[in-house]
């Protein structure tokens, strides 16, 4: 006799509008068995963990063990790429620079709050141990840094004891020493027997995954056995539209001769020191890698040259040769930068759609807000070209895959030609076949256009071949090498 599955899908069919995402999924997940999937960007793995968690329409069956077709989806917990989090008040979403302000920061609850539980309870102080979120507990959540938040939701999700587990994605955003954590935290899962489903990378797999499933264009093409499962092979470096993009890149034309500046930079909050003594200078066209451990202080650095932390005023920062404070506008800075980050992403306008949101890189704004003469949109549909969206221009950017979106966001920071590029983990969410695609189109635009860059990755074979040039920060010191 078979036994009976913890989890069976049957012709499993899900469109999003009048798009069909998925079609046909056939999956019987049993006791004690551990899923990875895995897939190129816009396959639909996040709509197959987001249908199975209740938040999609769908068409076909889906059986659980461990409940009825109407309870089952409430015992299935799914940490997402992304987490969005509402201030106290519960009013409204919170802003994008809400992180560096404190008074606004003190909005929103802490990361113990966020648990909701007896942290005195022996089950609760050894997860937090686990997970190494014992020195942000009374941190607001909105200053956590990203892996740090990645690490507090699944807490809060293996809190919840759930009958099956999903983790979108759970590895992004993690230093080294997280990944080490979380590879810890899923053995030990599924020694108890805790069913879960992993979206991963081909080679970003676990030893524990009992199995295989591998989507394409919204068709499950394989289940293997994890023993008998082999990576494909690196793909071949190309750049995005090569001859498009070397018609859309011009040589960067604004007169300075450092970037950026910075004397003797300090920022704490409250009692806890974000940045120490930074001294740091960027010639115009060098390329950097930034670079250290979740929490070291890479965002809050970041925040100091965007324009989105009032903490910049009290430092001493030149950027393009000249102090802040001196007059300039937040609007004068942003113009000369093209920025992309989780954290733009996490906050960017839901509403808007591709088009819009690359539009709106050139006036700086989270999303679209004025009418564009016709120059103007063919040049955005230009950079749609390259990075082959053009096709999905006028879709909502929350109706695409996160690969897509990201895509999306990057295109913005390029369409104004800036002369200096900030890349905050640009890769989180692209497939293999993308980041080394994107890997080499940033190259190929630093060459092109004497752009200068800083770029921030945990992975190094994520790097631009361009980069020689290294900011290490560890607990808000920085070292520098080259």
């Amino acid at each position: 006799m078979q036994p009976v599955p913890k989890l069976q899908l049957e012709n499993v069919s899900v469109k999003l509008g009048a798009q069909p995402v998925l079609e046909g999924i056939q999956l019987s997940i049993h006791h004690g068995e551990q899923y990875a999937l895995i897939g190129d960007s816009g396959s639909g793995k996040t709509v197959l963990a987001r249908t199975l968690a209740g938040h999609h329409f769908y068409s076909g069956h889906i059986h659980a063990s461990f409940g009825t077709l109407e309870t089952f989806h409430q015992r299935i917990v799914l940490v997402e790429q992304q987490h969005k989090f509402k201030a106290k008040s519960n009013t409204s979403d919170l802003y994008y620079q809400q992180r560096y302000n404190s008074f606004d920061a003190e909005d929103t609850i802490t990361a113990a709050e966020a648990l909701g539980a007896d942290l005195s309870q022996p089950a609760v102080s050894s997860l937090i141990t686990a997970l190494q979120l014992g020195p942000v507990l009374q941190e607001p959540l909105i200053q956590l840094s990203n892996g740090e938040n990645k690490r507090l939701q699944l807490a809060i999700a293996l809190l919840q004891k759930p009958d099956f587990l999903i983790l979108d994605h759970p590895f992004l955003g993690l230093d080294k020493a997280g990944r080490a954590i979380l590879q810890q935290i899923l053995d030990k899962l599924s020694e108890q027997g805790v069913s879960f489903l992993l979206i991963t990378t081909p080679h970003e797999i676990p030893e524990c995954i009992t199995h295989v499933a591998t989507l394409e264009k919204g068709q499950l093409v394989a289940v293997v056995e994890r023993t008998a499962y082999v990576p494909p092979a690196s793909p071949e470096p190309e750049v995005f539209s090569p001859h498009l993009l070397r018609a859309l890149i011009r040589p960067v034309d604004a007169e300075f001769e450092y970037a950026i500046r910075m004397k003797e930079v300090n920022v704490s909050y409250e009692e806890k020191q974000v940045l120490r003594n930074i001294n740091w200078e960027v010639r115009k066209g060098e390329c950097w890698s930034v670079a250290g451990p979740n929490g070291a202080g890479k965002s809050t650095l970041l925040s100091l040259i965007t324009g989105d932390n009032p903490r910049a005023y009290a430092n001493q920062i030149w950027l393009f040769d000249k102090r802040r404070g001196t007059g300039e506008s937040i609007w004068d800075i942003k113009k000369k930068i093209g920025y992309v980050s989780p954290e733009l992403h996490l906050h960017f306008d839901p509403a808007a759609t591709a088009f819009q949101a690359v539009a709106s890189g050139l006036f700086d704004t989270i999303g679209l807000f004025r009418q564009l003469d016709t120059t103007t949109e063919e040049l955005v549909m230009q950079w749609l070209r390259v990075f082959e969206l053009d096709k999905k221009a006028h879709r909502l950017l929350n109706m695409l895959s996160a690969g897509e979106q990201r895509l999306a966001l990057l295109a913005r920071a390029l369409i104004k030609n800036p002369p200096l590029l900030i890349l905050d983990e640009p890769c989180q969410g692209l497939d293999e076949l993308m980041i080394a695609r994107f890997r080499n189109t940033v190259n190929a635009i630093c060459q092109l256009s004497g752009a200068t860059l800083l770029y921030v990755s945990h992975y190094q074979e994520e790097w631009p071949a361009c980069i020689n040039k290294h900011l290490m920060l560890n607990k808000g010191e920085a070292s520098i090498s080259a």
